[in-house]
């Protein structure tokens, strides 16, 4: 790949980025997308965001921060699907829901691939992250980028970094019908 490919990274926190964004930043003209109007509460999502901020000022990767849109989201993705457990077709609306705001995003700003560090978390299934995304790459006429981070010692890279940096940890996925989760 060539650095002079602009790439659109979405990103849902550090721990599941961090590993992510080392390696793209080496490949493309990076630029992280933090979208996440799904996590829970208020004060969560602004520590989260905070150290995604932190690891792309230390790399200076720009990074678009887009609006809380907590109520939308609640519309949009968990309103009568509050009772499912994770990983069903709540989860499902909700990558949907931010690869659809991350992939308008990246062709109304000239990127020519976008992707997402969702595969990086352990219960996040690429089978069925993958789809959606090319669904939105055919719909916007730009490209997704479809690996899934968990896998040839990319999560145990992302495990190391976080701990080496002191990057925070959440215990949970992000939402509030997470939570009750752990």
């Amino acid at each position: 790949m060539s650095k002079n490919i602009k790439f659109l990274l979405h990103t849902c926190c550090a721990p599941c980025s961090v590993a992510v964004i080392e390696e793209l930043k080496k490949q493309f003209e990076l630029t992280v997308f933090f979208y996440n109007p799904n996590i829970f509460p208020v004060e969560e999502y602004e520590k989260r965001k905070a150290e995604v901020v932190k690891v792309c000022e230390e790399w200076n990767i720009p990074v678009v921060d887009m609006d809380y849109e907590a109520e939308l989201w609640h519309e949009k993705v968990a309103s009568g699907l509050e009772d499912m457990l994770e990983g069903g077709e709540r989860c499902e609306l909700c990558f949907r829901f931010r690869l659809a705001k991350t992939a308008e995003y990246a062709a109304k700003n000239n990127f020519q691939y976008f992707g997402s560090s969702l595969t990086g978390g352990r219960n996040k299934s690429a089978s069925i992250i993958h789809p959606i995304g090319q669904q939105f790459a055919k719909l916007y006429k730009i490209k997704f980028y479809d690996v899934d981070w968990k896998k040839y010692g990319r999560q145990e890279k992302g495990r190391k970094l976080v701990g080496e940096r002191g990057i925070y940890r959440q215990n949970y996925c992000g939402c509030k019908f997470s939570i009750r989760n752990n």
